[in-house]
């Protein structure tokens, strides 16, 4: 039997197991007779970190699990799209890790992290988003995610963050921990939003200046209705009343009146 260091990879260590063991048993530890005697030990190979990504763009998707599977003890098992998606994978291919994005289809990352933390199997949320402000970062990790990277700084910080997580540790990418909660909505842009239709829809009349009333009896609602969502508009952007609400909304141009 011929011996060799350990290699950097599972995938090149178990090409490289003695035959003695069969290619069913790679982990059998039993002895075995030849040059290293009888005592000879071949070591469990640790399993690989499992993934599942969550981006609602197939390009940065795919990137990632090259990225990720190229890192030697990781495996992309599972890439989905939107944030219902996400719950259902993780409760059916149990993840150690959720790499999530923040705005998705049909269910957004925070919703979908507490779903997923809530009523799924044991798992790590890492959000991977282009929003970078303290707020965003802060909601995250009270909604239970473990990790925060920006999708600019993925390709030199995500693999760290999900071995810091994974060892039991918590990882926020250095330097958006730093930036002061204060700015408000000036410290937000366009891509961390995630508005529905009929929300963008309440948002255009409320800039145009309708009132709750004149805004439900167009869109056939109940004024409490309206009320609701507008406060959903202000939980999503970050703001705290009516007129920041409309000054944000026209700042980064978020519907046409």
């Amino acid at each position: 039997m011929r011996l060799m260091h350990r290699p950097d990879t599972r995938k090149a260590a178990a090409a490289r197991l003695p035959r003695a063991l069969g290619a069913a048993d790679a982990s059998v530890t039993g002895p075995e007779e030849g040059p290293a005697g009888p005592n000879f030990r071949v070591e469990r190979l640790p399993a690989p970190t499992k993934i599942l990504l969550v981006d609602d763009h197939d390009i940065m998707r795919d990137g990632l699990t090259a990225l990720l599977n190229r890192a030697g003890d990781m495996e992309v098992i599972g890439s989905v799209s939107t944030g219902e998606e996400a719950v259902i994978a993780a409760h059916s291919l149990h993840p150690d890790v959720v790499v999530m994005d923040l705005v998705l289809p049909t269910l957004n990352g925070l919703d979908a992290t507490l779903r997923i933390l809530e009523k799924g199997p044991p798992t790590h949320v890492i959000v991977l988003s282009a929003c970078h402000t303290s707020e965003h970062v802060h909601r995250a990790l009270r909604a239970g995610a473990r990790g925060y990277v920006t999708k600019k700084s993925a390709g030199s910080d995500l693999v760290l963050a999900i071995r810091t997580v994974i060892a039991g540790n918590q990882y926020v990418a250095p330097g958006i921990i730093s930036m002061p909660a204060e700015l408000g909505a000036a410290g937000y842009n366009k891509s961390c939003t995630s508005l529905s239709e009929r929300e963008r829809e309440v948002l255009r009349q409320l800039v145009a200046g309708a009132s709750s009333v004149e805004i439900a009896r167009t869109l056939f609602l109940s004024p409490k209705s309206i009320d609701t969502y507008r406060h959903r508009l202000m939980v999503k952007l970050g703001v705290g009343n009516r007129a920041d609400l409309i000054r944000f909304a026209l700042q980064y141009e978020l519907v046409t009146v």
